[in-house]
């Protein structure tokens, strides 16, 4: 079991006791809670700072652990109602109001009830995680001379040369900025590239958060379809010519949520296209270090392809690490990269040294290789544990694509099937699904659901969550 698990369960098991004692009561040693409910002293820790943070326990160095005493009756609530007013005036000279709707983002950052299955996660479940090796890492960091002392502000040297290096092609270090993870890159990328108003083209379907971003900035996304083998030039040639759009955003290696990769007849086509439209094209590579073990070799980065400075590029260490390991990269060439630092300099300064220091560390030490492999391996596995569970049980949900890389399949649902009544469905019936709707930019062809095989505990917990689904979907297309 997992530390912070058990530390957890302890802060419940003590959380029932407190009744016993008085307000300003000591409660039991460290050391006779260690020998009581034998755990460790970091679950006793674990446990104590819950309850503190709850405001259920004051902590005193060298003295112990004691209940809190009863808060203050607290002031009586103000009344916010005028805001209503001055955030809807806000906007309503704007031809694109910056209105911000995280319902999308937020279905893969929510932790569901316990108990149910999360196939709505867009993260590694703790098990894939290198929790040691990131906690190694992030130890030798915290010993280096001057880790506490304030970066250069496009990032550490070490590690933007890493990352340019991965990116590969002519990319240098001199143009790569560290960023605090994918989604702050591209905001970054979207604010620097187009004015609040203007439209900007996007793959559809494609990942909620980027919708969010583009809304959230005042701009105006244009839907461009997608295939089996990516973006389909033609159509994005004509989005270019109809909208005036200077921007195109994309994920061309498994792409989120269809899990298409960009084929190689039209890799260089987009790049033409962007360049005829005089465009930029922001590349998302969000997941190529989350490839599966049978996936063969990638197509290297668009921006390694790239001479002319079209390519904004955008990857992040943060999916194959921890959702708390955020540490990502813009790459750029050419004048929008002094805008692109402009503008991280002046939202966030730069990315705190202690963790660009400890993203050097875990990525030079042996433990990389080896966790990208155990990873790779292991995704594969739950990808086809789902892929059979869903063909046994859920035949009538079309998979028209298997992907080799990512984290999650993308199902049609069953014309006329009501997507958010099966969406809660089967949260009741025990399994965390997502939707499809937030997918899309405008109005969907069908109702689609993705799930997600990386956030579940294994290939039993698949079979299980699957089992809830059909459940659901059972009910939910009764009567069609």
């Amino acid at each position: 079991m997992h530390e912070r698990s058990s530390g957890a369960e302890l802060a419940e098991q003590l959380r029932k006791e407190l009744d016993r004692y008085s307000p300003g009561g000591k409660l039991p040693s460290s050391r006779a809670l260690v020998e009581r409910f034998r755990v460790s002293p970091v679950t006793v820790s674990r446990a104590l700072a819950h309850l503190a943070a709850e405001g259920l326990v004051v902590t005193r160095p060298g003295a112990g652990a004691f209940k809190a005493r009863p808060r203050e009756s607290a002031a009586p609530a103000g009344d916010t109602s005028w805001q209503e007013v001055a955030l809807s005036a806000d906007g309503s000279a704007e031809p694109s109001p910056r209105t911000v709707d995280a319902s999308g983002v937020l279905v893969s950052l929510a932790s569901p009830p316990p108990g149910v299955i999360e196939f709505n996660s867009g993260y590694l479940h703790p098990s894939l995680q290198p929790e040691q090796a990131m906690g190694a890492a992030l130890s030798r960091a915290g010993r280096r001379p001057g880790v506490w002392a304030r970066p250069p502000v496009e990032g550490v040297p070490e590690l933007r040369e890493w990352f340019a290096r991965s990116i590969g092609g002519a990319i240098t270090a001199a143009e790569v900025i560290v960023a605090a993870g994918g989604q702050s890159a591209l905001t970054t990328a979207l604010r620097a590239l187009a004015p609040p108003g203007a439209p900007v083209l996007v793959e559809s379907p494609t990942y909620p958060g980027m919708l969010a971003i583009a809304r959230a900035a005042g701009l105006r996304p244009v839907p461009v379809p997608v295939d089996a083998d990516g973006v389909r030039p033609a159509l994005l040639a004509d989005a270019f010519r109809a909208s005036g759009a200077r921007v195109f955003v994309c994920q061309p290696l498994f792409q989120n949520p269809t899990g298409a990769v960009l084929s190689v007849e039209r890799r260089g086509e987009v790049l033409r296209i962007a360049r005829g439209a005089g465009a930029f094209v922001v590349e998302d590579d969000f997941v190529r270090r989350l490839v599966h073990e049978d996936a063969g070799p990638l197509p290297a980065p668009l921006a390694a392809e790239d001479p002319d400075g079209v390519v904004v590029h955008v990857s992040s260490l943060t999916k194959a690490t921890s959702p708390s390991f955020r540490v990502g990269a813009l790459a750029a060439r050419g004048p929008v990269l002094e805008r692109l630092r402009a503008i991280q300099v002046v939202d966030t300064f730069f990315v705190p040294r202690p963790l660009q220091e400890a993203a050097l560390e875990l990525v030079g030490s042996p433990a990389w290789p080896r966790h990208l492999r155990a990873v790779s391996r292991e995704l594969r596995n739950r990808r086809d544990a789902l892929t059979t569970e869903l063909r046994m049980r859920l035949p009538e949900l079309a998979l028209p694509h298997i992907p080799s890389g990512g984290y999650h399949l993308w199902l049609r649902l069953p014309d006329g099937t009501d997507e958010p009544a099966l969406v809660a469905g089967a949260l009741r019936a025990g399994v965390a699904v997502t939707p499809g709707r937030p997918y899309f930019s405008a109005e969907p062809p069908a109702g689609h659901l993705r799930l997600s095989f990386a956030g579940v505990a294994g290939a039993g917990e698949i079979a299980e969550g699957v089992r809830r689904l059909a459940t659901a979907v059972n009910g939910s297309t009764a009567g069609l």
